[in-house]
């Protein structure tokens, strides 16, 4: 299988995930997740553009309820979805086969994007329940140019939503239903990013426990992708 260079997208927001991922896995760095996490409004401000202002609403605060963690993840999960619906359309099984991944891939990716949108319609669906206001889709640059750098980037993304899952599961520890709803997603998020990573070269499964991402981690690697963004509003709480 060609090799994939990483000439074409996003440096900054793969050598993000990447130290995230690298850094050691430990008791101290379990327990000390918690407290960044709940820090993350404070931090996080310092990567954000004025284009990504609905993204930071979304992301960069410290929770104020179910909603504002679900509204979290359906931010994740726009990004995710509006990807795999653009780069599906510009793409068809002749251009995965030209870049020898074989027509087959294409099928998958076209799998995975229904799956993101599926979680997005849940997503809307239960905060909406729940008397929210989801946020809504905002404008992306993804920086792909050509088959190789989809694949790669879509790695770095299924990667990026499985630590921003795990490291968010612990503010929904008091809603079993809706934590139970989001490990649904988690686990297929997981699913998809040892596939891509199984066809960008890596392990599929690298480690014994998946690194779980604090919102200032998850917000340095996916601000650089978001060139305008809907201000969000919430239930009241600490969304803008």
């Amino acid at each position: 299988m060609r090799g994939i260079t990483r000439t074409n997208y996003h440096e900054s927001m793969i050598e993000t995930l990447h130290a995230a991922q690298r850094l050691p896995l430990s008791r101290r760095r379990l327990l000390g997740n918690s407290a960044k996490f709940a820090a993350g409004g404070v931090a996080a401000a310092a990567f954000v553009t004025p284009a990504a202002l609905g993204f930071r609403s979304a992301m960069a605060q410290e929770f104020g309820g179910p909603v504002d963690v679900l509204n979290y993840a359906l931010t994740l999960e726009h990004l995710e979805a509006t990807f795999y619906r653009t780069f599906n359309e510009e793409f068809g099984e002749s251009d995965f086969a030209d870049a020898e991944y074989g027509e087959a891939v294409y099928g998958r990716l076209v799998n995975i994007g229904e799956h993101e949108q599926a979680h997005v319609d849940t997503l809307i669906a239960v905060i909406g329940d729940l008397g929210g206001e989801p946020v809504e889709e905002a404008m992306y640059d993804f920086g792909v140019t050509d088959v190789n750098s989809y694949v790669a980037t879509a790695g770095v993304l299924e990667n990026l939503g499985t630590g921003a899952y795990t490291g968010a599961a612990q503010f929904l520890i008091e809603e079993d239903e809706l934590l139970t709803a989001a490990l649904t997603i988690h686990g297929v998020e997981a699913r998809h990013a040892a596939y891509l990573n199984f066809l960008n070269g890596e392990v599929p499964f690298p480690e014994a426990f998946e690194t779980a991402l604090t919102t200032e981690e998850v917000l340095a690697a996916a601000t650089p992708l978001i060139v305008n963004a809907m201000p969000a509003t919430g239930t009241g709480s600490s969304l803008d």
